[in-house]
């Protein structure tokens, strides 16, 4: 005797339309130390990129990714630094010099509240930095209508102010960093040697190469030996489960593999 199953069909539940505030607050709160937020918020059905302002440098090769509003620049102030900061070495120049002590009265607030949550960080900025950045922006115009045109100095100026609202954007977002500093650290060792190893050989290789490079920089951020780790994940990686690799990532070996202090003594 045959057996005849009826499918039931359901209901289509009408899908709940989620605001961009609330996808961000859902992939927040799953989110971990480590994790990419874009593999966070692809798990949840969110696209990352309509819901997260992205913390991207004033590179030019950057400026198509602002188009759509969805990716917002934070300007690095290292960068505006840099410029008065050369101008004072080469030319001791009063309004130079009184800028880098502005911008170090910025970074010293920076240094008290770094690795503390966004909002609190956020409240300290609001009322401590923006004061200074209030009058350092009244400051640089004043100052630039006492100088010639085409002076170094008004060229500075000219790259703080137009991108000062950019900049500022760090004031009221405390996941925001005040420069670019960590990540250009990171990529420090991929510039150094950049002569000594030009050409990847092909595209495969340069993926290949760019995945050793986050993990080394990713293995140092965790204050892991790089070649310890590279030698604890090769000496493993053939008995682990792939559906667990994970496991083998920096932040989830901290305690197995010797730290940099550790391999240096």
């Amino acid at each position: 005797m045959d057996t005849v199953s009826q499918l039931i069909s359901q209901p289509r539940m009408k899908r709940r339309y989620r605001s961009a505030e609330e996808r961000r607050c859902i992939v927040e709160k799953t989110l971990v130390p480590g994790t990419s937020v874009a593999i966070v918020a692809r798990a949840h059905g969110v696209n990352a990129n309509q819901v997260f302002g992205w913390h991207a440098d004033a590179y030019a090769g950057f400026n198509q990714l602002y188009e759509n509003g969805s990716i917002q620049p934070a300007p690095c102030l290292a960068h505006i630094r840099r410029r008065f900061y050369d101008l004072m070495e080469a030319h001791h120049s009063p309004i130079a010099d009184e800028a880098v002590e502005r911008i170090a009265a910025l970074h010293a607030i920076e240094k008290q509240i770094r690795g503390r949550p966004p909002d609190e960080r956020r409240q300290i900025r609001n009322s401590r930095a923006r004061p200074l950045l209030e009058s350092m922006r009244t400051w640089l115009e004043t100052s630039l209508s006492k100088l010639a045109r085409k002076s170094d100095t008004t060229a500075a100026i000219h790259y703080a102010l137009a991108r000062w609202d950019a900049f500022v954007r760090y004031r009221d977002d405390g996941r925001i960093e005040i420069d670019n500093s960590a990540a250009e650290s990171a990529l420090r060792a991929v510039a150094l040697g950049r002569k000594n190893y030009l050409f990847a050989g092909s595209d495969r290789g340069g993926d290949r190469a760019a995945t050793f490079y986050s993990l080394i920089g990713t293995a140092k951020l965790n204050g892991l030996n790089p070649e310890a780790y590279l030698r604890y994940v090769l000496e493993h990686i053939a008995d682990h489960p792939i559906t667990r690799i994970q496991e083998l990532l920096p932040w989830n070996i901290v305690t197995t593999v010797p730290t940099a202090s550790e391999a240096a003594a």
